[in-house]
């Protein structure tokens, strides 16, 4: 497989992970941290079903409603018991590292020899581009369709909590609610990464999901890069522009290691690849 083709992969794969940090980062502002915890969950959850030979198509769904409900346990924690919302998903990811592990029943689960997405739905091309082409449908019908929801009177509700919390309440919405169920959702579509993530590779790892945060905000920091370049103002446009900021960002990742970077730094150059695309518009309106 060639770099390029690896890339795309992943970046689609990872596509859904963005859109669910774009969701609870830039539209609740609610820095998640359950992200870590719940993005393992969707992979251990198809793994186990996998391996239990349930059909693949089957196991997406599964999986995306034990994210939604792992976020909506930390949206529960931060809205009723009021507890800082950085703290509610460091204590649900915490929590899920236990419930992972006894889920898996050990640390990596493979699938060899067990049924994938891309055995179930496999097209008359070659193996790559079947897998491309999967993925890439995937990601488009989910953007679309979460595109779709926030533009309804709901999705507006929404992103009006994050905006202006205040008013909204003012206006009979109930503003805990609708935290609740966006924290789910966002989780929801990271567990979905998980899933998919899982049928690229073919396994799933207890450790798969540590630091995964920082994956998904770098692609939506490059997304919104891209979307203020393209003016893209619809909610539809901005969520395209982060599943376009996931390839490239995989695309900058590989391109790090190409040149000789020693893969056990992979997590430091993440980090550097982040900070500096969190810092550069902070640093254009100074100059």
């Amino acid at each position: 497989m060639s770099f390029y083709q690896t890339a795309l992969l992943l970046g689609f794969a990872y596509g859904a992970l963005a859109l669910g940090i774009f969701i609870s980062m830039r539209i609740f502002n609610i820095p998640d941290i359950t992200t870590d915890g719940s993005f393992t969950l969707g992979g251990a959850v198809t793994a186990v079903l996998t391996l239990h030979w349930m059909p693949p198509l089957l196991a997406l769904p599964v999986a995306f409603a034990c994210g939604t409900l792992a976020g909506m346990v930390t949206g529960w924690i931060h809205t009723r018991l009021k507890v800082n919302a950085l703290l509610a998903g460091i204590l649900v990811t915490s929590a899920l590292y236990s419930i992972n592990l006894a889920i898996m029943g050990r640390s990596n689960l493979p699938l060899f020899g067990s049924p994938t997405l891309f055995t179930t739905l496999s097209l008359p091309v070659g193996s790559n581009t079947n897998q491309l082409i999967v993925l890439t449908s995937i990601i488009l019908v989910i953007t679309f369709l979460i595109g779709y929801l926030l533009r309804t009177d709901f999705g507006l509700a929404m992103r009006a909590t994050g905006n202006n919390e205040h008013m909204i309440r003012s206006l009979g919405v109930n503003t805990d609610r609708m935290k609740i169920i966006g924290l789910g959702l966002a989780n929801g579509l990271t567990a979905l990464s998980g899933y998919l993530i899982t049928n690229v590779q073919g396994f799933a790892d207890i450790n798969m999901g540590i630091g995964i945060v920082l994956l998904g905000l770098g692609a939506v920091m490059i997304g919104e890069i891209f979307s203020r370049a393209m003016l893209l103002r619809s909610i539809t446009g901005q969520m395209i522009s982060v599943v376009i900021g996931s390839i490239v960002f995989r695309l900058l990742l590989g391109a790090a290691l190409t040149v000789g970077i020693d893969p056990l730094y992979l997590k430091l150059v993440v980090a550097v690849f982040v900070l500096i695309t969190v810092s550069l518009p902070n640093l254009r309106r100074t100059a």
